[in-house]
């Protein structure tokens, strides 16, 4: 009996370890890859006009779809992204419920979100988590000394281009 609860255990968590790990990555015909939901790129927006919604409108959180240039990959896990913004001011996409990574090599890709944007602020020590992520020396994660007031996006699902 000891056994076979010790064995259901062990493959409980393999199963787990398993799901938890895995890329939810769909690719199709034509080179185009997905991750989290399927989405496809109809109706989505410059960073431009996301951006002028965002401050010159003052919205506090918007549901949208964007198109953007990706600038960097956390290269730890690829559990966050950053997209260029129209003044050079890159924007921090995160993935809902942590469900999906994406690949290391992205930088430079064009890609499709759908989620929710919304300014948000970035605390220190976050934003030195993610420099770290990104592998920047310490001499730079040390500069890091005041939050970011910032467009966030967290992505219910991407589409590469």
């Amino acid at each position: 009996m000891k056994k076979l609860i010790l064995n259901t255990f062990i493959w409980s968590v393999v199963l787990c370890f398993a799901v938890a790990c895995s890329n939810t990555q769909n690719t199709q015909g034509d080179g185009e890859k997905f991750f989290g939901e399927k989405i496809d790129e109809k109706g989505a927006q410059s960073m431009s006009v996301l951006y002028k919604e965002m401050y010159d409108n003052k919205k506090g959180e918007w549901a949208t779809k964007v198109e953007g240039e990706v600038t960097g990959v956390c290269q730890v896990k690829g559990c966050w992204m950053t997209l260029k913004g129209p003044e050079g001011q890159d924007m921090r996409v995160r993935f809902k419920d942590y469900g999906f990574f994406m690949p290391f090599d992205l930088e430079g890709s064009t890609v499709v979100i759908d989620g929710v944007a919304k300014m948000d602020t970035t605390s220190i020590a976050d934003l030195k988590h993610y420099a770290e992520d990104e592998g920047l020396p310490q001499e730079e994660i040390d500069k890091i000394t005041e939050p970011e007031i910032a467009v966030t996006f967290l992505a219910d699902g991407v589409m590469i281009k």
